[in-house]
């Protein structure tokens, strides 16, 4: 019998008999997709914060979703917890007032630089002339950086507080079905795709290398850094870099496409800008 098969049988068995052997062997099945999605939140360990804290904040979570998990819904179990296990942990992490009240305000700041310099320099800024421009020392932007790794107003983020549903874990389970696209959402999605690759063509290399990596290949933080050869902390600084630099294009590129566009394409497609800026939002 194959694996997948044996932990269908787990499933069915456990979602009948709630047993707590089951409950057990299916925390261990799941226990490398704890540390797998933990590693890719990026978040850098500290001396008050260590990456097995994380890990048993994402294992709360995980024993959340198997409790919670239906199979006969058709679900896969690991697209059904993910949301959970880092809804766990960055709620934690709210809980130790880990994340600075300030982040969001820095990626503002951040954003609003970066712009302004790609606007004005013609190039992607470097790293001596955004902190210059934010008005800090390198090593406080870099530091700036990872302090706003983690997106506060993540989509992620539990909605315990909010409601009562089961079957709604985050923000993310209230948006609409994404396969349910209208034509004008269609327009808006394909000008986003096409700005994101204008403005990743305009990336420095060393940052697309980053994003390809991360995103594409799936690499974690850790893994990356062997790659390129550098700490992981570093990783994290340059991946929020290049974030923050894909946001600030794609404004002033969406920007530009806003004014050249007539009213009556701008009325058309405005049910679809906030498709758009949620998934800039994302990146």
């Amino acid at each position: 019998m194959s694996p997948s098969a044996i932990i269908d049988d787990v499933w069915t068995e456990f979602v009948r008999t709630r047993r707590s052997d089951l409950r057990d062997e299916l925390i261990t099945e799941y226990a490398p997709l704890v540390r797998f999605l933990v590693s890719r939140l990026g978040i850098p360990p500290t001396p008050l914060l260590e990456a097995e804290d994380l890990i048993s904040y994402g294992m709360i979570g995980v024993i959340n979703a198997i409790d919670r998990f239906d199979p006969s819904r058709g679900v896969r179990f690991e697209a059904f917890a993910a949301s959970r296990i880092r809804g766990a942990v960055i709620d934690q992490l709210r809980v130790l007032n880990w994340l600075p009240r300030s982040a969001v305000a820095r990626v503002r700041q951040i954003e609003h630089a970066l712009a302004n310099l790609e606007q004005r320099l013609g190039r992607p800024a470097k790293e001596q002339e955004a902190a210059a421009e934010v008005g800090v020392s390198t090593d406080r932007y870099r530091q700036m950086l990872l302090e706003v790794g983690i997106v506060v107003l993540s989509l992620d983020a539990p909605l315990s507080s909010l409601t009562q549903d089961d079957e709604v874990a985050s923000l993310s389970d209230l948006l609409e079905d994404s396969n349910s696209v209208g034509t004008a959402e269609q327009v808006e999605q394909q000008e986003l795709i096409t700005l994101l690759s204008a403005a990743l063509d305009r990336l420095p290399e060393r940052e697309r290398l980053l994003l390809s990596l991360y995103y594409h290949e799936e690499l974690t933080m850790k893994e990356i850094s062997k790659v390129m050869g550098v700490s992981e902390s570093r990783v994290c600084q340059l991946h929020m870099q290049a974030v923050l630099r894909l946001r600030a294009i794609m404004n002033v590129q969406q920007d530009g496409e806003d004014t050249t566009r007539s009213k009556q394409l701008r009325m058309t497609t405005a049910g679809g800008r906030h498709s758009r800026q949620k998934i800039s939002s994302m990146l």
